[in-house]
C-alpha cells in the first residue's frame, strides 16, 4: 500500500499554480514600481538639464 502524503495531488497542483499566479503578479507589481522610478528619475533629469534642480 502506498501512502500519499499529507497533501493530495489535486491540493498540490492547486497549491502550486496559487504560488505560480502570485509570483507573476509580484513580478508586475515591483516592474510597475521601477518604471515609476524610471519615468521619475527622467523627469527630475529633463528638470535640471532645463536649469530647474527641484523638479517642478
Amino acid at each position: 500500500m502506498t501512502t500519499r502524503g499529507l497533501i493530495g495531488d489535486k491540493w498540490s497542483l492547486r497549491i502550486l499554480w496559487a504560488c505560480a499566479i502570485g509570483t507573476g503578479i509580484s513580478i508586475y507589481m515591483v516592474a510597475q514600481e521601477r518604471d515609476m522610478q524610471n519615468r521619475a528619475r527622467a523627469m527630475a533629469a529633463e528638470a535640471a538639464a532645463r536649469g530647474n534642480p527641484g523638479g517642478d
